[in-house]
């Protein structure tokens, strides 16, 4: 899988932003204000960098040569891909889905949460914030 095709599949998920906030590149896609991707380019190579579930992230790099912890970025919970055709195009597209759906999922109770209420002789208040 090449690194465009990677970039298509990021932009393609729901509510995704692509951004540049490191210079020209590498390109960052975002979810809920959150990164779940980055894609560019390391030592020459095409890359990209995706968000994983630290459990699942382990097992990819025993199981994979060319999935490494991630590159400056927090080693338990993101992985980087060498984009060498080592790794099915097919995982890298499920992967990407999964970074997405990590951050949509962390995101999800923030927006859907309820008031807070307090309990006061029986009674439900809303509590002023």
């Amino acid at each position: 899988m090449t690194l465009a095709a990677v970039e298509a599949c990021c932009a393609s998920k729901p509510d995704t932003v692509l951004t540049t906030p490191f210079g020209p590149t590498p390109h960052v896609y975002k979810t809920a204000g959150k990164m779940f991707a980055l894609c560019g380019h390391l030592a020459g190579e095409e890359v990209v960098s995706l968000k994983c579930d630290p459990e699942r992230s382990a097992m990819l790099r025993l199981t994979f040569p060319a999935i490494t912890a991630g590159y400056h970025l927090h080693k338990e919970h993101w992985n980087t891909i060498k984009l060498d055709g080592s790794v099915p195009a097919a995982l890298i597209r499920e992967l990407v889905a999964h970074a997405h759906d990590v951050i949509q999922t962390a995101a999800a109770p923030r927006t859907a949460r309820k008031p807070k209420t307090a309990t006061a002789r029986g009674r439900r208040r809303r509590v002023r914030r």
